[in-house]
């Protein structure tokens, strides 16, 4: 049976939502990233920064748009997991600027990715998976790419069986 990881990246607090701006408990990439947890019987891991991103969304764009364009790789809080053993990752993340957010980066850049599939999974707001797949795929040299899902983040909630489905094609 093939082994798979799912890491992902979600914001939690303030967020656009259809209508505006919402306070969300649980960040809308988690509910994704959790699907497919469950749909592969694998596991899991949560990247988040040591530094957190401002609680306000507007000043949590400009911080994201400001480390895209200097393309930092924001220090991550570890112990990273041993993606050695691993056949299949699952790679979710919210589209930030046309692309993932650049924690994704780095964690992506701490691996050796020769003989692994990647399959990225995006929440946005109405850009589909913009960028990302192209720019996962330099990060991942190496690696298999499964046809990336992009799911609208107000839809992600209540999209179990599309994300399971999605997951399970690309085991």
């Amino acid at each position: 049976m093939k082994k798979a990881l799912v890491v992902y990246y979600s914001r939690r607090g303030e967020n656009h939502m259809p209508g505006g701006i919402q306070v969300l408990e649980t960040g809308n990439t988690a509910y994704a990233a959790r699907y497919i947890r469950e749909a592969v019987e694998g596991d899991i891991f949560e990247i988040d920064t040591v530094k957190p991103y401002p609680a306000g969304y507007k000043a949590c764009c400009l911080a994201a748009v400001a480390e895209m364009t200097a393309h930092a790789r924001p220090e991550i809080k570890g112990p990273l997991p041993d993606v050695s053993g691993y056949d299949t990752v699952f790679v979710c993340y919210p589209i930030w600027c046309g692309t993932a957010p650049m924690p994704v980066f780095t964690f992506l850049e701490c691996f050796d990715w020769t003989g692994k599939k990647v399959a990225p999974l995006c929440t946005h707001e109405g850009s589909g998976l913009a960028n990302s797949v192209r720019d996962l795929e330099k990060a991942c040299k190496g690696a298999q790419t499964a046809p990336g899902l992009a799911i609208q983040g107000h839809k992600a909630r209540d999209s179990r069986e599309e994300i399971a489905a999605w997951a399970l094609e690309n085991l």
